[in-house]
């Protein structure tokens, strides 16, 4: 059986959010996740699952959320050659151009580490609290899961 590692970072509990609806759709589908909040991972430790998903908020004018920077550093360091990725945040558009860029650069990072793409890097206005958002979650975990079987 897979197992994925669900990483967030939040302060308003929106990324918690689209983790657990993330982590659920993939239980669903057969596979262990771990859901822990990102000051509490360590990066090296994401080498004993086979995918990772970071759920990163996008603090200000495109910073990455303070928190997490060890974490983010740390990712430079770390072989994920065999494993698959994933990334999916919560943002506010009022940023404009920085909206969500976060999960571009976590995204950017775990490819360097030598991961896998599993799906492509979801970006939610807010809080996931529409059917919409539910659906496009659920849609990118069944993208990651079929990226994470075929690898």
């Amino acid at each position: 059986m897979a197992s994925v590692k669900v990483v967030f970072a939040t302060i308003t509990g929106n990324n918690e959010d689209v983790a657990d609806i993330i982590a659920e759709a993939l239980e669903n589908k057969g596979i262990t996740v771990d859901v822990e909040e990102i000051s509490q991972v360590d990066a090296f430790d994401l080498e004993e699952f086979d995918g990772v998903i970071v759920c990163p908020y996008t603090y200000d004018e495109g910073a990455l959320p303070d928190e997490g920077m060890d974490f983010y550093e740390d990712l430079a360091d770390v072989d994920l050659s065999g494993k698959v990725y994933g990334v999916a945040g919560s943002g506010d558009t009022f940023y404009g151009e920085y909206f969500c860029t976060a999960v571009d650069d976590f995204g950017t990072q775990l490819a360097k580490a030598g991961a896998t793409k599993g799906a492509e890097n979801v970006k939610i206005n807010l809080a996931p609290d529409s059917d919409k958002d539910i659906e496009i979650l659920e849609n990118f975990a069944g993208e990651f899961a079929a990226k994470l079987e075929e690898n």
